[in-house]
């Protein structure tokens, strides 16, 4: 009795290793990867957690507000200086087609009565961002879908052109149901898997040596410092990563393209947001053949 009592007071090993062996580069990110399987991280989630309370929304982990008590630095930011936004959990839709059939389609869904369209001068040129309120295709001024911004590529000389439009992750799923069925897009016969989920095998293996009890790392793990870590998941919060991607026309040639989490997308508000982007980007040289 005493031996039993004996082995059930005996204090149970730990299951989580020392500090330094979680703060490796390779245990770091297979952490990563496991914790944004549900929720997706965007690319400033680490400097956004530390800095500020974080909230679950449109399948994303998005920063709410900061930890400090003043929100003198921000007004500060955007009155003196510059304050830089993290809009990428915005979803982006591409559309590629030949122009006119664009403007013609894309014209069933807004009306000229709210103010801009697609077809405006200025922003079909692709100099400048518009906005409008989309509606279901002919119901104007019923159905609203929601507000969206939109940008042309410049033209290159082809006859085809590409379109990207932005919306809130909440209304992504109307909005692009209605612009299949305006275009007249199906379902592309190969299933795009994005290549990152491939890993998640990997993944696995090395979360089972970090919470191994007491096993040496590199007993587990043969390369040892030299393994190479898992990439990052790039997923879209309102997406299944095993649905397509990407619909084509077979009648007009349009083709609709699911971008989001491919194009990041930064709001700069401040005095000396235009000085900050021209000493960041340089100017590419053009050479022409």
């Amino acid at each position: 009795k005493q031996a039993e009592k004996a082995v059930h007071q005996k204090k149970e090993q730990s299951k989580t290793k020392c500090r330094k062996a979680r703060r490796r580069h390779i245990n770091l990110v297979a952490e990563f990867n496991r914790r944004q399987r549900k929720n997706i991280w965007l690319e400033t989630h680490i400097w956004h957690a530390k800095r500020f309370h974080m909230v679950k929304k449109w399948g994303y982990c998005l920063g709410d507000s900061p930890t400090e008590k003043s929100y003198r630095a921000c007004y500060r930011a955007m009155t003196k200086h510059c304050l830089l936004q993290d809009l990428s959990y915005y979803c982006c839709l591409e559309l590629t087609g030949k122009e006119n059939e664009l403007l013609k389609q894309l014209a069933r869904i807004c009306s000229i009565d709210t103010g801009l369209t697609f077809e405006e001068a200025c922003c079909l040129s692709g100099k400048f961002e518009g906005s409008l309120n989309l509606y279901r295709a002919d119901r104007y001024p019923e159905d609203m879908l929601g507000p969206v911004t939109f940008i042309w590529k410049p033209r290159d000389g082809s006859e085809n052109r590409q379109l990207w439009i932005w919306t809130h992750p909440a209304l992504k799923q109307d909005m692009l149901s209605e612009l299949k069925a305006v275009f007249q897009c199906s379902e592309p016969e190969e299933i795009y898997i994005p290549e990152p989920i491939t890993t998640s095998i990997q993944e696995e293996k090395q979360m089972d040596v970090v919470l191994s009890l007491g096993k040496k790392r590199k007993k587990e793990d043969k390369e040892g410092e030299k393994a190479v870590p898992v990439k990052k998941i790039i997923g879209d919060g309102t997406r299944d990563p095993l649905q397509s991607y990407s619909w084509i026309s077979q009648t007009t040639g349009v083709v609709i393209s699911d971008r989001t989490m491919e194009i990041l997308r930064y709001r700069l508000i401040g005095p000396l947001s235009h000085s900050i982007l021209t000493e960041t980007l340089k100017a590419a040289s053009l050479q022409t053949v």
